[in-house]
């Protein structure tokens, strides 16, 4: 029944494509099957989880047919060789018998499949295109193989009981507990063809039930496939056969005349050219003066002699560049300075910069060839200088920072000292554009690493008071020096008092 099931598929297939004389492409890959079943067992939806697809193999022959010469529809019917199936496997440990039970099936049935398929071709190169294609297919059970494993294991005694059960020749027919000899269902694929060789990812899903299980009653028993086909082409496609068209009676044919309509030449492809210089009327920018294919059909012309020629120099009566249109080399900003060598082409500038403005280092708005303080932001009043601070805010400020004081030996400011940062704090807001630096110095006694810590300490107690009256933290700078910069020399109580102290140096 099995090779007679083969032949007659063979002999079909070939009885399809016989006429057209098309060429056949071989086919083989990999795919995964699964059964969707549906029944009334109790349970099922848990029970079905047991259940996992079967890896297998497809092999056969498909033919490519066109519908016409030039069209992107292809009939490609074929003949293949499936295995299908299912795998089931459960493990019970049942505590209450102290048996350990683990079941093993395996549901494997082979087919030979012929596919009808409608193929649509799209060209996305010269040698690549996409398909895709779809339509029926019939089943034919071709064999089956049954094997059902039990391992049985007394967890008390360890014992093991194994039983085996296989059939490989399962019953075929319309019955119960039989596989039916015949089935059908849709199949799919899309993928690409590069030349003789092509690629797809496949899909197929039967419309009846291949099985009719006599314990139960199902609904649905219907194969599932979803692979991938690796093919070839054998020998290249015959010309179907017809008369050839010519239109316009120029002895090119339709399909190869780009224009069928009109008369014209084999050197333009069957359009017409008028001037004669084998440049179709349709692309010719000078249709009624013969000219060169490289001019598009027009003579060489270069009144600038710049090497471009005048239908393409947008500057024909000046020489120029290609790579502007045979335009001399633009000057963006009209500053004397083309842009290829200005470093700023859309803002007027220097040689002397590069093409560019004058700079600003500082960003005062004062160019630095006339800034006195290219490095600080200054006044056009003081030629690009910060203004000098008023005599009389600085010694205001030096006077307060006098009267600083803080606890012996500690960060922590007294109170009185508080009024008096409040009144510098009450110059700085007048005075928006002064930064003050908070240096914090204290005398010789005791140990330098200690001496160096406080005078930080304090020089930032002193910032951080500045910060919550509103003051700034960019206008803020802090640091401590210790007794690196003594008044005098300490030689009594009265000398190291003066070198304890906080300064405030103010500056633009």
């Amino acid at each position: 029944m099995k090779k007679g099931l083969l032949s007659l598929s063979i002999i079909f297939f070939f009885s399809i494509i016989s006429n057209a004389q098309l060429r056949v492409g071989l086919v083989a890959g990999g795919h995964q099957s699964s059964v969707n079943e549906e029944n009334d067992i109790p349970g099922w939806d848990t029970l079905k989880g047991f259940y996992s697809g079967r890896t297998g193999v497809h092999v056969g022959f498909i033919a490519d047919l066109p519908f016409s010469v030039k069209s992107h529809l292809f009939f490609q019917p074929g003949v293949i060789f499936y295995t299908k199936g299912r795998k089931y496997f459960q493990r019970l440990d049942t505590s209450a018998t102290a048996h350990t039970l683990q079941v093993k099936k395996n549901e494997f049935i082979s087919y030979i499949d012929v596919p009808l398929n409608l193929a649509l071709k799209i060209n996305l190169s010269k040698k690549v295109k996409f398909t895709l294609a779809g339509g029926p297919y019939i089943s034919m059970f071709f064999n089956g193989k049954l094997k059902t494993e039990a391992i049985k294991v007394d967890t008390i005694t360890h014992k093991l009981y194994y039983s085996l059960a296989e059939n490989n020749d399962p019953p075929v027919g319309k019955g119960s507990d039989q596989y039916a000899v015949l089935g059908y269902g849709l199949n799919g694929h899309a993928g690409f063809e590069f030349g003789r060789v092509f690629l797809t990812a496949d899909y197929s899903h039967g419309l009846d039930d291949f099985f009719s299980p006599a314990s139960y009653k199902a609904s649905a028993y219907r194969h599932q496939v979803i692979g991938a086909t690796l093919g070839i082409f054998i020998g290249k496609p015959v010309k179907i056969d017809g008369k050839i068209k010519d239109k316009d009676k120029d002895g090119i044919a339709d399909d190869k005349d780009n224009c069928p309509d009109e008369a014209g030449s084999a050197i333009t492809n069957g359009c017409p050219d008028k001037d004669g210089d084998g440049v179709a009327d349709k692309d010719d920018k000078c249709p009624d003066v013969a000219g060169l294919v490289k001019n598009n059909g027009c003579p060489v012309t270069d009144k600038d002699n710049d090497g471009v020629n005048d239908k393409d120099d947008k500057c024909p009566d000046v020489a120029g560049y290609a790579r502007y249109g045979g335009c001399p080399i633009p000057d963006s900003d009209n500053d004397g300075i083309n842009d290829e060598q200005d470093k700023c082409p859309q803002v007027a500038g220097f040689a002397r910069y590069g093409g560019c403005p004058i700079p600003d280092g500082d960003n005062d708005g004062i160019n630095d060839e006339e800034d006195k303080c290219p490095d600080q932001k200054g006044t056009a009043a003081s030629n690009g200088c910060p203004d000098e601070i008023k005599k009389e805010i600085i010694e205001k400020v030096n006077y307060a920072a006098q009267r600083i004081q803080f606890r012996s030996e500690k960060a922590t400011l007294l109170p009185q000292s508080l009024k008096v940062l409040d009144d510098v704090i009450k110059i700085l807001n007048e005075n928006p554009e002064i930064n003050v630096m908070i240096e914090g110095h204290t005398s010789a006694d005791g140990g330098l690493a200690f001496n160096m810590k406080l005078s930080e300490d304090r020089a930032n107690t002193v910032r951080k008071y500045f910060e919550s009256k509103g003051i700034s933290e960019s206008r803020l700078t802090a640091k401590g020096f210790g007794p690196t910069q003594p008044l005098t020399e300490g030689r009594n109580a009265a000398e190291r008092m003066q070198n304890r102290r906080v300064e405030l140096k103010l500056t633009n």
